[in-house]
């Protein structure tokens, strides 16, 4: 499909499917060589990553866990910039190799306010894998260390993202039409 429409918004393809799919597998390639022998636990931010997170594990080799934490921060097409953090972190993480996966990282409050959450927990290292990654919009400085795609500031819909809930299990990546 070249264009959806999802409630009262229209979307067109920006990202197909075996796009997302070739740097999902770069993306893995990158974290098989970058931790091997460190046995990391890839902690995925439900509910959007879910898509990256089965993708991205489908392609990792070396030794490794996954749990799953779910914080929100989005309302409708607009980040809100305040943090809820919904479900927590269980696992002992302390000295361990914690990779975080997320759909999109933006404004980069959802993932500093992961990062103090985490860092409290005593991990070795944190490293940052994110589908998406909208550099102009950042407000503030963070180390990711895998990037699927950059990609400019527009609002976008499937392969996990969503608007107002629908649309996540597209296959493609859609761009919000103006």
């Amino acid at each position: 499909m070249k264009q959806v429409q999802i409630l009262d918004r229209d979307f067109t393809i920006s990202i197909p499917a075996n796009k997302i799919q070739e740097q999902v597998e770069r993306v893995a390639q990158e974290i098989n060589r970058d931790l091997e022998g460190k046995n990391p636990i890839f902690m995925s931010v439900l509910n959007g990553s879910f898509m990256f997170t089965a993708d991205l594990m489908k392609h990792i080799t070396i030794p490794c866990e996954i749990s799953f934490v779910k914080l929100a921060s989005y309302q409708g097409v607009a980040s809100t910039g305040q943090i809820k953090e919904v479900i927590g972190i269980n696992e002992d993480l302390s000295d361990r190799t914690v990779v975080i996966v997320e759909d999109i990282v933006d404004t980069g409050l959802t993932m500093q306010r992961l990062l103090e959450s985490v860092g409290t927990r005593m991990p070795k290292e944190i490293y940052i894998a994110t589908l998406l990654l909208k550099p102009d919009k950042l407000q503030v400085e963070l180390d990711v260390n895998y990037v699927a795609f950059e990609i400019p500031n527009d609002f976008i819909v499937g392969y996990g993202l969503d608007y107002e809930g629908y649309g996540r299990n597209l296959g493609d990546i859609y761009t919000v039409i103006e």
